[in-house]
């Protein structure tokens, strides 16, 4: 579990935009960003390398 205090600190290291914990990723709020980091062993992947790219909305 991440702490609360780590989570406010954190930014996309990609576009610095404010990151949010969704399950067991953090994942950009920049809508033109939107990479998505692991967390491995409750440790952040901050790597741009290690991010997921943004799924795409193949229902549009």
């Amino acid at each position: 579990m991440l702490d609360a205090k780590l989570l406010d600190i954190l930014v996309c290291p990609a576009c610095r935009a404010k990151v949010v914990l969704e399950g067991e990723r953090l994942v950009c709020q920049n809508p033109q960003c939107g990479l998505r980091y692991p967390i491995r062993d409750d440790i952040p992947i901050m790597l741009i390398a290690e991010a997921e790219k943004p799924q795409k909305d193949s229902s549009k």
